[in-house]
């Protein structure tokens, strides 16, 4: 039995390895569809799972396979990764002042089983102006990251205040993850 991580996010590796956890990355060949007509919840849930299930489809019924989604939410609206720098600076200007939500789906599956989880934090960002913004975009940061900023980087000078999970910002809430791999047999803690 293995534990495959559905997914090529640095982050969420560096997570996994953070807690001890001893996995194998498999990429699914999933496209996220950010447009689709349900909640955003539900949207998150729904790529964790499709990645998941892709990728053990592919493997032994006795491996572990974790899938994963993050995006960020503002008024209703779903912000993936910026598509470019444009992107970018639009995203960051939408989140500047405000409070959003990150909202994380996990699925795990094993031997056909499959269990599903979502992780929402409340995230808000200062005031930031286009000079921060510029200078923000000119470190390449932005660019692979759900909300076009990351809290474990220089992202962090731009985050004024944070209700709930950390690791859910970052891209893989932690606790849940565990929660959910508990149920398929494996204990981090």
């Amino acid at each position: 039995m293995a534990i495959i991580l559905a997914s090529a996010s640095p982050r969420r590796q560096e997570l996994l390895r953070q807690v001890g956890c001893e996995f194998t990355v498999m990429l699914s060949h999933i496209v996220e569809d950010n447009d689709q007509d349900v909640l955003p919840e539900e949207l998150a849930i729904g790529h964790a799972r499709e990645k998941a299930l892709d990728v053990a489809a592919r493997v032994s019924a006795d491996d572990v396979v974790i899938g994963a989604d993050t995006i960020v939410v503002l008024n209703g609206r779903v912000y993936g990764k910026p598509v470019d720098e444009r992107d970018a600076r639009n995203i960051l200007a939408a989140l500047s002042g405000k409070e959003h939500q990150v909202m994380t789906g996990i699925a795990v599956v094993k031997a056909g089983k499959l269990w599903t989880d979502v992780v929402i934090t409340r995230v808000k960002i200062a005031e930031i102006g286009p000079e921060e913004v510029e200078q923000y975009l000119s470190t390449g940061e932005p660019m692979d990251k759900a909300g076009a900023y990351a809290i474990q980087g220089i992202g962090a000078l731009l985050v004024e205040d944070i209700k709930g999970c950390y690791t859910n910002v970052v891209g893989l809430p932690l606790r849940k993850t565990a929660e959910l791999l508990k149920k398929a047999g494996i204990i981090l803690l």
